[in-house]
């Protein structure tokens, strides 16, 4: 009696998955009438795109930074050099990090991708770039134990209420699997913005503007680190960043970056 009752397995099941359906269905619409009525815009030239901020024809744009580059610095080279030839800039002047690489140049797409992400609150392009910068750091990323984003000034932090590396490094933690340690290093000096300053003016302003704090050491000591930023222009704030890490005993400092500022006349030597 009872069996007859009750509705053969296959068919509960069939309705617990039409229910289930409905369900997500239903959870989904009040994101797709706002896709309706406010459809995603390409962050570069403004054209309606059905993605992560970046339509076709301004993705094809990026200039994806692929080898072969300086095995220092990871700036490309118009032609391949041969094995472990570095570049002019990291013979003249090697920085205290090991090993550097960016996924893009800093060309127009790319600038207005970061000054979007850091300056207009479009925290939903971290995603796209962070998976961008996991694939041109994997070789970084296998032997990594710590993801640092660059930190922000205190007041700075509060003015923009995130930290756009750190918003990149926790897609790239996802992305990896390796830690991400947000309060470790810390910028204990507000600078200036980098932005007009010449090499040594960069140099100068962030000297001494990053700490480990000290009860955060056991996080850094001993580590292989991969500091996290946006932009790598002439590598001062990241060169300041890799010193802090050292004299707090880090065994080896890398940087990730999105996009290079990079000097197309350059070549190797």
């Amino acid at each position: 009696m009872d069996a007859e009752a009750s509705p053969p397995r296959s068919i509960s099941s069939h309705l617990r998955g039409a229910l289930g359906a409905c369900r997500d269905a239903f959870a989904h619409l009040p994101k797709l009438a706002l896709d309706i009525a406010l459809p995603t815009l390409c962050v570069s030239c403004r054209e309606p795109v059905d993605g992560e901020g970046v339509c076709a024809a301004c993705w094809a744009k990026l200039s994806f930074i692929a080898p072969p580059f300086c095995p220092r610095l990871g700036i490309p080279f118009v032609y391949d050099p041969g094995p472990e030839l570095l570049s002019m800039e990291a013979i003249a002047s090697p920085p205290a990090y090991q090993r550097a690489r960016a996924a893009v140049r800093y060309d127009d797409v790319a600038r207005t991708l970061v000054h979007s992400l850091k300056y207009q609150d479009r925290t939903d392009l971290a995603p796209a770039m962070g998976r961008w910068m996991a694939r041109a750091g994997q070789e970084l990323l296998a032997d990594a134990d710590v993801l640092v984003p660059v930190p922000l000034h205190w007041r700075r932090g509060w003015s923009r209420r995130y930290n756009q590396s750190g918003a990149l490094a926790r897609v790239i933690s996802r992305q990896s699997g390796v830690k991400l340690v947000t309060e470790a290093l810390r910028r204990i000096r507000a600078t200036e913005q980098q932005i007009g300053l010449s090499r040594p003016q960069r140099a100068s302003n962030v000297q001494g503007a990053f700490k480990v704090a000290a009860d955060r050491m056991a996080d850094i000591q001993g580590r292989r680190i991969i500091l996290i930023d946006d932009v790598l222009t002439s590598g001062a704030t990241t060169d300041a960043c890799a010193r802090a890490l050292l004299r707090a005993k880090a065994a080896q400092v890398d940087v990730l970056v999105f996009a290079r500022v990079v000097d197309s006349h350059r070549a190797p030597i």
